[in-house]
């Protein structure tokens, strides 16, 4: 585990060989308190990782207080030293919840060894609750997974529009899911069991567009050798999905606002007005208050449209959701290869969590498919991501604006000091708004009182000079 923090609680006067030993380890951040009130402040302000502790007999204070130590973490890991040990006091320690008991004089070789076993279980347990927390959270949406703030307005939306027949319009980039919004609007209507017609107005040619949308009588042009029915009187009685609405010709534009006010459609090449019943959800990635200014998209059928408006979130703008649609994903493509892959590990999803996945979910669900079908471990690891993820996701974002980077810097050194730079603004921003209240301050940000406190003393900010 790197930069550890290692609290070790023992008689200064005591000659500990192996405490000079642990010092010479970069990779560990070691503090020494004399007695076991102060190790309790360090404990609940969540500063160590791992604990060694001394017992020293005839004073049973280290062994008894193991207690008092669960009581304030219940994960942390104890490593009990000892100058003679018995079969009693050796379940007596592992009872009370030690994770080892080692004797003096202690190998340095077979100390490094016990501290990073624990420090490995330790992390391990906090992989497996963090997966816990995620499984049990309110994640599935019809067919979305998520449950961050601003997807679970998308939802509330969905829920109140779904039930009426107002037209809709949803926005959002490429791949956030936009064809999803209007499928479970279709869902949880009552056109339920009717047809879900979708056209992506981008891919069709557009001199087909028309015969397309409204459909064309027998001779109406040449190859028209008999009368075909538009997409459009197809979708009566449904939902007719418009996908990439800004992609329309003006002139389709002014037919289609024609049918949406009169609900009536002519054929191509035909004179009777046929009565259509639809409910129209359009999406589109574009401005379409930019194209109205510059008279490429008609001003009243975007507000014929636009009577509910859904913004769909970037993924980059969705918080934990990446972890649980990534975790989805890998469930889902495992089992459909038929591998044994049960996640991603920590440094994969670490630089992930670091990437501004311009093609949103639709690019997330190819990374990890790829992922899958790479690796030969249990978990996707780093090296099963695509080389330009990786050097993307350690581009920092300048608060300034500014997209300059310093080369003479590494890929890590960058993404450490971007982590950091959010780290610092949020818990200050978080402290100012409670006024230094810190319990107030975890419960806001979701996170244990004794994690919030080991990241302000990492920024070195305490709370008073927010009161």
């Amino acid at each position: 585990m790197k930069s550890a923090r290692l609290l070790i609680v023992d008689d200064p006067r005591a000659a500990n060989p192996w405490l000079a030993d642990l010092k010479t380890i970069d990779a560990w951040n070691i503090e020494c308190v004399a007695d076991v009130a102060t190790a309790d402040q360090r404990i609940e302000a969540g500063w160590p990782d791992l604990l060694i502790m001394a017992h020293r007999p005839p004073d049973r204070d280290g062994l008894q207080h193991l207690a008092v130590i669960r009581e304030l973490d219940a994960e942390l890991p104890v490593l009990l030293i000892a100058e003679t040990a018995d079969v009693s006091l050796a379940t007596r320690s592992l009872r009370l919840g030690a994770g080892d008991l080692l004797l003096e004089p202690v190998p340095g070789g077979e100390l490094r060894a016990a501290i990073e076993r624990l420090l490995s279980q330790r992390r391990n347990n906090l992989e497996a609750e963090i997966l816990r927390r995620q499984q049990e959270l309110p994640r599935q949406f019809d067919d979305f997974v998520g449950s961050s703030p601003k997807m679970r307005k998308v939802f509330d939306t969905i829920d109140q529009v779904a039930a009426t027949d107002v037209d809709v319009l949803i926005r959002g980039e490429t791949g956030t899911g936009k064809e999803l919004v209007a499928r479970s609007i279709h869902q949880r209507s009552h056109r339920v069991n009717q047809p879900f017609v979708a056209v992506d107005c981008g891919a069709i040619p557009e001199n087909l567009l028309e015969s397309e949308f409204f459909g064309h009588e027998k001779g109406a042009f040449t190859g028209a050798d008999s009368r075909r029915i538009g997409l459009l009187e197809y979708a009566d009685g449904g939902t007719f999905f418009l996908d990439e609405i800004g992609e329309l010709p003006l002139l389709l534009q002014a037919k289609l606002l024609r049918t949406l006010q009169e609900r009536k459609l002519r054929r191509v090449g035909g004179r009777e007005e046929i009565k259509v019943n639809v409910r129209i959800v359009a999406a589109t990635a574009r401005d379409l208050d930019e194209m109205i200014r510059e008279k490429l998209f008609r001003e009243d059928l975007y507000y014929r449209i636009n009577v509910v408006r859904i913004d769909l979130p970037p993924l980059r703008h969705r918080g934990d959701d990446l972890g649980l649609i990534a975790e989805h994903f890998a469930q889902r493509f495992s089992r459909e290869m038929g591998k044994q892959v049960v996640g991603i590990s920590p440094e994969a999803y670490n630089v992930l969590a670091h990437y501004r996945w311009p093609g949103n979910i639709r690019e997330l669900q190819n990374v990890i498919r790829r992922g899958i079908a790479l690796t030969q471990r249990s978990m996707i690891a780093l090296d099963d991501l695509p080389d330009e993820l990786i050097a993307s996701a350690g581009e920092p974002v300048d608060p300034t604006g500014s997209s300059e980077i310093s080369s003479t810097r590494s890929f890590f050194a960058q993404r450490e000091a971007c982590v950091a730079r959010f780290e610092h603004d949020y818990l200050t921003q978080l402290l100012v708004k409670h006024h230094g209240n810190v319990k107030a301050a975890a419960d806001e940000a979701e996170l244990p009182r004794g994690t919030l406190y080991r990241l302000m003393k990492n920024h070195k900010l305490d709370s008073e000079q927010f009161r």
